[in-house]
């Protein structure tokens, strides 16, 4: 199924925004020690994106939670899996006694 998502101009720079204070408060850069504040940002684009297309699958009629989850799950896992193998494989080159 394919599924169309409204573009949001008006929010497309904020993830760079956020990414800036972060950057900087881990290079150590002084005056950057609220670095989490781009967390923050973030988790509330994520929430605010979330929410407005199971707002719309609502109005539309078509919410299904199962189908949520399932997406969310088909999306997340495969990053996740890659993550786990790419960090396995590493600390078993890296730690793994010769």
């Amino acid at each position: 199924m394919i599924e169309s998502h409204r573009y949001r101009s008006d929010i497309d720079g904020l993830p760079g925004l956020a990414i800036a204070p972060v950057v900087l408060y881990h290079v150590g850069i002084p005056g950057f020690g609220g670095g989490f504040i781009g967390v923050d940002v973030f988790f509330v684009i994520s929430g605010y994106l979330i929410t407005s297309i199971i707002e719309r699958e609502i109005r539309e009629g078509r919410f299904s939670l199962q189908g949520f989850y399932e997406r969310r799950i088909r999306r997340i896992l495969p990053a996740l899996f890659a993550m786990l193998s790419v960090s396995a494989l590493a600390a078993y080159l890296i730690l793994y006694p010769a």
